[in-house]
């Protein structure tokens, strides 16, 4: 027997007056994976994510996380999951490291201050631990955010549009979280608009758009819908975050960009 998938969305449907977001969602994440839910703005991306975890009642079909059903046993799910929105939920008169406990201990973790130590030294933020959250960079804020979320180890984690607003560095030092959540064998659900970000971080892809899922694969899988690609030999000139990365990681650059 396969291993159940620790999402199932059956035809979810969703509305607000007459405008309809969700129109018969369907698809399925295996345990242990990063699945990317990629579509624009208003796709209906958040309000997917709210219903899946409990925060919003839908208005058709059915879906199940960890096994359980949203609807019917919504203290569960909620119990199974953590869910870390656009922004960073982290209270900056705190240091990281009291951000964390407080965490642990609101959810009654036993030792909040050794898994608060423990976390600091898995997402690489040991040495601002001791620094409010005030002086943090966004990078450095939005690791903590993931870093909180995995508090209590839910087994399923909803990340939604999690590197909205960063700069490219803090983009790639979020992508190494969320890599390492499904090192550990996290399920990990994103939200994104990025297709770059799709691209790096996803196991499979699927592409929402106007209320229901058009498309839903692998990357390679996702490829072979368009015809195969004509080689041409053309000059490949940098991307402005190439740049970027390349002038911030070589002292020296900067100077000999503009000389």
């Amino acid at each position: 027997m396969g291993v159940r998938p620790a999402i199932v969305v059956d035809g979810i449907t969703k509305s607000y007056g007459d405008l309809a977001v969700l129109t018969g969602v369907h698809f399925a994440v295996q345990s242990g994976s990063i699945f990317a839910l990629l579509g624009s703005n208003g796709a209906g991306k958040t309000t997917l994510v709210r219903i899946l975890s409990t925060l919003l009642r839908a208005d058709g079909g059915a879906a199940s996380v960890n096994g359980l059903d949203v609807a019917s046993h919504a203290a569960e799910v909620r119990a199974a999951i953590s869910l870390t929105g656009q922004f960073a939920a982290v209270d900056e008169v705190l240091t990281g490291r009291e951000n964390l406990a407080l965490v642990a201990r609101l959810r009654h973790v036993p030792r909040p201050n050794e898994v608060a130590d423990a976390l600091l030294e898995r997402f690489s933020l040991t040495d601002a631990g001791r620094r409010r959250a005030a002086t943090y960079s966004g990078g450095m804020r939005r690791r903590l955010d993931i870093a909180m979320s995995l508090i209590g180890d839910p087994p399923v984690v909803f990340l939604d549009e999690p590197t909205t607003g960063l700069d490219p560095q803090a983009r790639l030092e979020v992508w190494a979280a969320v890599r390492e959540l499904a090192a550990t064998g996290t399920t990990v659900l994103l939200t994104t608009q990025y297709l770059d970000e799709a691209e790096q971080l996803a196991d499979r892809i699927a592409i929402l758009n106007e209320g229901r899922i058009i498309a839903n694969g692998t990357l390679a899988e996702l490829k072979r819908l368009l015809p195969p690609a004509k080689v041409e030999y053309v000059e490949k000139q940098p991307t402005l975050e190439e740049i970027f990365l390349a002038v911030i990681g070589q002292p020296g650059t900067e100077r000999n960009l503009a000389s």
